[in-house]
């Protein structure tokens, strides 16, 4: 019987996601050799995942690195990595907001940042992103709380709320919060807005490309005409974002858009990037959340946002719908955002370890033999 190696690892639900969280010490330091032990754990490629924890949807196929971080203004550092399901592709370009919503917690029972208090705020630096996020966790008697009244839509019953409070996110990816410089460009005969409130998003009407926005997902996933010009916009998209070929990225997201219909500011449809989101990243929302605020943008065209600042935008998805809170000024000409801030769950699912082939990550002793 052949060796296996062991990793520690805790299975969590963040947000209306579910991913493996590892210590960085826990993991390869060679980025190369991490990403294939946590290929081999997640078990891609392959549609199923039969052979690993993952769960053979993108959602579920989500691994996040916590350490101490280094820096003053953070108390841990943060590494997302989406693991694509069917492809040998790790993707550390973008974060994953609903993700982050399990890293305070981690961070807490891992003994990273010690508790203090009913409430801990945890400062998380996003290293894929640079972008800095403080989370607020409930921690009554100095014990992360998960039970508690805040309900997300896309994720059944209650749980412990987790405040996230993004603190430095325009532009982290592609160095500006409208990285073309506008708020309506026109690709492939469409109009956009190419837009990174702490992920890359390409916003479109949904009417442009002639649907009504209110399809559901597996409608969408079936749409193979639709996807294809989907595609053929994003392809386009990256270059003039900084991304450059974004062909094997998950980024920019795609976010179809329409006027509300359940009492929310916008309707969304949002692609990661080739399958329809069953709900909306927290990032994503993010973006396009700030979109709605921009005038002579597709997303200002539809959406019907609340005055005064800041502002809680509602964006509808398949799922339900997510709450943004931003306060939005200019400054120079030059549109700001001062702060966005959610609300998300998390819950801790599953700690142990777990086994990788020695083939992929053979040991120090293995390695001598």
């Amino acid at each position: 019987m052949s060796a296996q190696r062991a990793i520690p690892c805790v299975l969590m639900r963040g947000g209306t996601s579910k991913g493996a969280y590892f210590l960085a010490d826990d993991l390869p330091r060679d980025p190369a050799l991490r990403d294939r032990v946590l290929l081999a754990a997640m078990g891609s490629p392959d549609a199923r995942q039969i052979d690993g924890i993952g769960g053979a949807d993108p959602l579920t196929s989500k691994v996040a690195v916590v350490s101490r971080s280094p820096r003053a203004d953070a108390d841990v550092d943060y590494l997302f990595a989406q693991v694509a399901v069917a492809e040998a592709v790790v993707d550390v370009s973008p974060t994953c907001g609903n993700v982050l919503a399990g890293v305070g917690p981690f961070a807490i029972e891992q003994g990273l940042v010690p508790a203090s208090g009913d409430e801990t705020v945890v400062r998380i630096h996003m290293v894929n992103t640079g972008g800095l996020v403080a989370a607020t966790v409930r921690t009554p008697e100095g014990r992360v709380a998960y039970d508690g009244a805040a309900r997300i839509d896309g994720v059944p019953g209650t749980s412990a709320p987790v405040m996230l409070d993004f603190l430095d996110v325009a532009g982290g990816t592609c160095g500006a919060l409208l990285p073309t410089g506008r708020a309506r460009d026109e690709i492939e005969g469409v109009a956009v807005t190419c837009i990174d409130n702490g992920m890359p998003v390409v916003v479109v009407r949904a009417d442009a490309l002639g649907r009504t926005g209110y399809e559901s997902r597996d409608e969408l996933n079936a749409d193979a005409s639709l996807k294809a010009r989907i595609e053929a916009i994003r392809l386009r998209a990256g270059p003039l974002m900084g991304l450059g070929d974004v062909t094997r990225k998950v980024i920019p997201k795609m976010s179809l858009v329409a006027p509300p219909r359940a009492g929310g500011s916008i309707c969304s449809r949002t692609f990661i990037p080739h399958d329809c989101h069953a709900a909306i990243g927290v990032l994503g929302a993010v973006s396009l959340a700030t979109a709605c605020l921009l005038a002579g943008s597709p997303a200002a065209e539809v959406a019907a946002t609340p005055d005064g600042n800041p502002r809680l935008v509602s964006v509808e998805h398949p799922s339900g719908e997510l709450s943004v809170e931003l306060d939005v000024g200019m400054d120079g000409g030059i549109v700001e955002v001062r702060r966005s801030a959610l609300l998300r769950t998390s819950r801790r699912l599953f700690e142990g370890r777990v086994l990788v082939p020695s083939a992929v990550w053979p040991s120090a002793a293995e390695r001598r033999q």
